[in-house]
């Protein structure tokens, strides 16, 4: 019975570590379609998106099999509810992947502004911050908080200042109005991208761990 058990709880970590790379991949991929205004990669981030939901649903029909089958105790019990958690909190950063591919017909007949700003940048950070929340959740091992707390204060301020940049361009020239506007739409996506990968960060602690912390 265990080692049946342990069998299915390995399966659902590695799902969702695949669900994970998957999501981080599409929305990295977004920024790449948005830099090089490539409309097939951003149609490829849509299909993708079927196969993110699918995942989505399988994992926690397979977590919630587990928990009325092997009535989990402990640190298996947390797993499972850590892995709960994951698979919400990725494909809600896969879905705004979906989201900023979708801008990228809307721009793709558009010279970028100052090379998007500060986009790429701020893209960077979050994509960090998630390999290190799935590398920490694939280990086993703690996460470093302040770490997190640090880059979501980076992304925070760099939404600022993107949206501070993108109004003055807007106020120089009527016609940077649209594409302006989808610059902030799309640095606030990246920020709620990096407050998933802090709550990604904060269930693997407690998972590992036992114990709670919150990044505020």
């Amino acid at each position: 019975m265990r080692s049946k058990f342990d069998e299915q709880l390995k399966k659902i970590k590695d799902d969702v570590v695949e669900l994970g790379e998957l999501a981080q991949r599409m929305l990295k991929e977004s920024i790449v379609a948005l830099e090089n205004r490539d409309v097939k990669l951003a149609a490829k981030i849509y299909t993708d998106k079927k196969k993110l939901m699918k995942m989505d649903d399988d994992i926690e029909h397979r977590c919630l099999q587990a928990i009325s089958m092997y009535q989990p105790m402990a640190k298996d019990m947390r797993v499972i509810g850590a892995s709960l958690k994951l698979i919400t909190y990725l494909t809600r950063i896969g879905r705004y992947g979906k989201d900023i591919a979708k801008f990228v017909k809307e721009l793709a007949d558009k010279e970028h502004i100052v090379k998007l700003v500060s986009i790429p940048h701020m893209g960077n950070i979050v994509d960090g911050m998630i390999s290190d929340a799935l590398d920490a959740y694939k280990g086993k091992k703690p996460v470093d908080i302040q770490s997190f707390v640090d880059r979501d204060d980076d992304v925070d301020a760099l939404r600022v200042s993107i949206f501070r940049e993108a109004l003055t361009y807007m106020m120089q020239d009527s016609k940077n109005i649209e594409r302006c506007m989808y610059y902030v739409m799309i640095a606030r996506y990246l920020e709620r991208c990096a407050d998933h990968a802090c709550k990604i960060s904060e269930k693997v602690n407690y998972m590992v761990t036992g114990k709670r912390v919150e990044i505020k």
